[in-house]
């Protein structure tokens, strides 16, 4: 998540005159800006005031005894040289030792580059001889950037100007003015190199006298108007400073009584203030502070720090500099320094720190000036703001390379915050337009903010940024699926969480208890915002979404498991208190409910299109089923293989639920498959109870030829197809029967497929035993109620489509034709050979699972129709005793019609059976007569509770009722065979018996 970049990147070197703009640009300067004073010029000015105030150390003003300086390539160690015994020795002999401060502050030894080897050329005495020691003078110089002639020029000047005033104290010289009364523009190359270094004095003056004073001056000031005026008149031209000149000594006598005020605060009449006053007293102290960085390599301390050090305490007294401001200018120098080279040296910042220590001690001084309270808080909150600026986006600014910086910035807002926060007031300062709390628990409370914000805004790029893809890269294509980018989200999260737990976790440890846990929460809090976004726009459960969700889980997963194990007393626990969990089990379950709901209204739709445009015509040849069928079945299997294909943990109340649905459905479907009406619909109605007319041979002649002319073209019409029928039998189903044969046929697909699907749920549900193999159950329990009423519908419609083939498309072969008038003009052969080409039609559409069933209901309808012409046939039929024989036959015949046409499919047993019952009422019609009214009359006393006949005498025989369940021993069944019988005996029984009326 780090970036090698810095935001404070900055390749400015010392001289470089705009190092002070690029400092800016990433951390506000807390000392403002002296506008006439370039940072080329506040570094000459410095150098000028530091060789003033040291005139009388060795190396200065013309002594000749120095320090030896060696660079990296000259044997010294690294940080500016080495810190060994048998270094370059003092002038006087003595040994450089290691460096008191460099130790102090943690700064380790190294190698510089042999880079610097060219640039103390300069300084060897000539070619082949050895190089001699450099003194601090040349030091400086060299660290400071000044040229060879300018420090020569200004050595010439001040032995010149200073002869015989050596004791003379620094603070009491007003070094431009006297630079300016010694200096002439001979001195120089040309006159513009004069003017401009004419300019660069007057505006120190300026700055230091009525810019920046350290005490003020009254714009109407007499001296300062003319000062003002002095400095306006050279902007064009150099002013003239001979000794003769009347602008000189008006220059002279308003500096001197501007600097030699008296402030009236008890400041001593001996000392002048004329560059003391705050900040230019600062960035002149800060340039001279920062020498001691080596030119070359800048993130080097040099090893001859403790002397230049000692050097620079000379320039206190005319700064105005004391230790505890020393100690401030020192720490942000060394800070500053760590900026502008790219936060490429963690120790500077270390040292930075380790500074602040002793700052913070001074800070709690009472009675603290108002100059150094400024400069406290405004180097304090600049450095504040810039360490905030970096914790607050850490994952930005640090990665696994940086992490000691991040330990030291973190130390350093820590430490900034404290001294501003804490020791320096009880109320709420702001730095960088950011509170500064105050409290016990700063420090916990601000690494719990910074771990938030860091987190949230690295989760945030990383968002816009898109989730990385295989290849590496950070671009989401703009029709990219959004569950991919949660799923790549979801694993870049758990990387983040992972990097804050080896890398910036043991930092963050120190100052906080549980950082992880803090980090954890935020990591989850933020992915739960865009899971939460992301399921909102999710309407029904895919195979992406639960992708998501199962990501989800496992992040969740893994974040607890890291808050639990930050922290062994349970404060990893505490921390995720307040996290709101995903509840992904609970979202699953949720749009698993939906998706099934929206399944179900999916069948529910089928069956109700079905209701509304169902014409019962078969698919295809090899698919004879109704297409509703075909539509519900295939969206049920669709809907399971999709349901089991979900890669969740499914749970049984789903599973159930999902196939009560389908329950349902499969239900509501059979039934209005099945809604085709009754069989009774096709029966016909039974005609009343008639007894034979036995009248006269001549009489019958007479009725028959009455009804021939009267009214027997029906009869004729019945004649006559069969007659056409027995010539060319066809098959007479009707168009509706075909379409019941569809609905059969539908159910019986529609019953294989609920047993196959809930074999494979039971299954499903069961999953693989321990050896790997399926688990095989006794028996499946789902889809009961629709198996039920499926079988129940398939014996209604083959029923209903038998009695309509029977009854209604072959009634003229059978009802209606067989045995009208008598036995032996209409046998049933003809109706035979219609009912075997029905029979034939009726395999040929039929699957072979509907078959047995619809052969089994329509061997029931036949024998029905063939029961009812001897039974109920009207009065066009009448039966002699001699006649038995031939009907016998006729059903033997009608039997083996059943026997031969698809065989096998009606079952020997069930033929048997049901051929048994119409056999028995065969038989009552070769019974004499007088046996079959005894039969009857036994049979109807002991059907009414009268007991025997015997018992009854003189009892009226009841008039059985009509069940319609004909039986050999059914009272009902045997009066209707008399009915039939054509003779006097059951003539003369039914009249004297039942009064029953003749046919007519």
């Amino acid at each position: 998540m780090g970036r090698h970049h810095s935001p404070s990147l900055s390749t400015a070197s010392p001289s470089d005159t705009n190092a002070d703009a690029d400092f800016d640009a990433v951390v506000e300067s807390p000392f403002g800006r002296i506008c006439s004073l370039t940072r080329s010029d506040i570094r000459e000015a410095a150098y000028e005031l530091f060789f003033m105030s040291c005139r009388s150390s060795p190396g200065f003003g013309g002594i000749k005894s120095s320090i030896n300086y060696y660079s990296a390539v000259e044997g010294g160690g690294g940080n500016g040289g080495g810190g060994e015994p048998g270094s370059p020795k003092i002038g006087s002999g003595m040994t450089v030792p290691n460096s008191r401060i460099k130790k102090a502050l943690g700064l380790r030894t190294r190698r510089s580059s042999p880079m610097r080897k060219g640039m103390l050329n300069g300084v060897s005495n000539s070619p082949g001889k050895a190089k001699r020691p450099m003194t601090s003078a040349e030091i400086m110089r060299l660290q400071m950037c000044v040229p060879e002639h300018s420090d020569h020029r200004l050595r010439k000047t001040l032995m010149r100007t200073l002869v015989g005033q050596t004791s003379r104290k620094a603070e009491t010289i007003i070094l431009p003015l006297e630079l300016l009364r010694q200096l002439k523009p001979s001195e120089f190359y040309d006159a513009q190199e004069y003017h401009q270094w004419q300019r660069r004095q007057l505006k120190l003056l300026e700055a230091g006298l009525l810019l920046y004073p350290s005490q003020t001056v009254d714009r109407q000031n007499p001296a300062a108007m003319r000062l003002l005026d002095i400095i306006k008149a050279t902007e064009n031209r150099p002013i003239d400073t001979s000794k003769n000149s009347e602008v000189m000594r008006i220059l002279c006598n308003s500096v001197l009584a501007l600097a030699w005020r008296n402030s009236g605060s008890g400041s001593s009449a001996e000392t002048c203030h004329w560059v003391d006053g705050y900040p230019v007293n600062i960035h002149l102290y800060l340039a001279l502070l920062r020498s001691i960085f080596d030119l070359r390599e800048e993130t080097v301390v040099l090893d001859e720090v403790d002397e230049l050090i000692e050097l620079m305490k000379k320039t206190w007294s005319s700064l105005g500099i004391n230790r505890m401001i020393h100690n401030v200018c020192f720490a942000w120098a060394f800070f500053q320094q760590y900026v502008e080279t790219g936060q490429s040296e963690p120790d500077l910042l270390g040292a930075a720190v380790t500074i602040l220590v002793e700052v913070a001690h001074d800070a709690k001084k009472p009675n603290l000036e108002a100059n150094y309270t400024k400069l406290l808080f405004g180097s304090l909150s600049a450095m504040y703001g810039w360490a905030e600026k970096m914790m607050l986006d850490y994952h930005e600014y640090f990665d696994k390379d940086t992490i000691t910086n991040m330990e030291h910035v973190l130390t350093l807002v820590i430490s900034t915050s404290k001294i501003i926060g804490e020791d320096l007031s009880s109320e709420v300062i702001f730095a960088d337009n950011n509170p500064v709390e105050t409290g016990a628990n700063t420090s916990t409370k601000k690494v719990d903010y910074f771990i938030k914000s860091s987190i949230r805004n690295a989760f945030t790029k990383m968002l816009e940024n898109g989730a990385a893809t295989q290849n590496d890269s950070m671009i989401v294509k703009v029709d990219e699926d959004p569950s991919n980018i949660m799923i790549h989200l979801a694993i870049d999260t758990e990387d983040m969480a992972k990097l804050e737990k080896e890398v910036f976790g043991p930092v963050l440890k120190k100052w906080h208890p549980v950082p992880i846990a803090v980090a954890v929460g935020t990591i989850h809090s933020c992915f739960g915002i865009v899971l939460k976004q992301f399921l909102a726009k999710v309407s029904i459960l895919t195979n992406e979404v639960v992708q998501v969700l199962l990501a989800a889980g496992k992040l969740e997963k893994f974040l607890v498991q890291l808050a639990v194990d930050d922290s062994e007393d349970g404060g990893g626990k505490a921390a995720l208190r307040d996290v709101v969990p995903y509840e992904v089990d609970s979202i699953v379950g949720s749009l698993l409910k939906k998706w099934t709901e929206e399944r179900l209204r999916r069948g529910k739709d089928c069956v109700d299109r079905a209701k509304e445009i169902e014409n019962w015509m078969p698919v295809s040849n090899n698919e004879p089923y109704a297409r509703s069928s075909m539509d519900l079945m295939k969206l049920a299997k669709v809907t399971f293989d999709e349901f089991f294909e979900i890669p969740v943990g499914v749970q049984d109340h789903m599973v159930q639920y999902l196939a009560d649905g389908l329950d349902m459905l499969f239900q509501d479907y059979v039934s209005f498959v099945s809604a085709c009406g009754t069989k009774q619909s096709y029966m016909p109605s039974l005609p009343p109870l008639t007894r034979c007319n036995q009248d006269s041979q001549f009489r019958k002649l007479w009725k028959r030829t009455a009804n021939c002319r009267a009214g027997a073209g029906g009869r004729q019409k019945r004649r006559k197809g069969r007659a056409n029928n027995s010539d060319h039998p066809r098959p007479c189903t009707s168009r509706g029967t075909q379409r019941l044969y569809i609905r059969l046929n539908s159910l019986h697909y529609l019953f294989a497929n609920i047993h196959a699907l809930d074999k494979s749920l039971t299954f499903a549900r069961s999953g693989l035993s321990p050896s790997g193999r399926p688990r095989h159950l006794a028996s499946s329990h789902h889809f009961e109620l629709a198996r039920s009423a499926a079988q129940s519908a398939i014996c209604h419609v083959a029923e209903v489509a038998a009695y309509r083939l029977i009854f209604l498309d072959s009634r003229l072969s059978l009802y209606e034709g067989l045995y009208v008038e008598s036995v032996g003009g209409a046998r049933i052969r003809p109706a035979l050979r219609t009912l075997k080409q029905n029979l034939t039609l009726l395999v040929s559409i039929l699957t072979d699972r509907a078959q047995p069933v619809a052969m089994k209901e329509v061997m029931r309808a036949t024998f029905e129709a063939f029961l009812m012409v001897l039974l109920a046939g009207g009065p066009e039929r009448a039966f002699e005793r001699e006649d038995y024989a031939a009907v016998l036959e006729d059903f033997r015949s009608l039997k083996r019609a059943f026997c031969t046409c698809g065989e096998g499919l009606v079952a020997e047993e069930v033929l048997g059976r049901e051929s048994e019952v119409v056999e028995g009422i065969v038989a009552l019609m070769g019974l004499p007569t007088e046996r079959l009214i005894e039969d009857f009359s036994i049979a109807a006393f002991e059907a009414s509770g009268l007991g025997l006949v015997g018992e009854g005498a003189g009892s009226k025989l009841p008039m059985p009722p009509t069940t319609g369940r004909w039986n050999r021993a059914d009272p009902n069944t045997v009066l209707r065979v008399i009915c039939h019988r054509d003779d006097d005996m059951a003539n003369q029984f039914l009249k004297r018996t039942f009064d029953l009326a003749k046919r007519r």
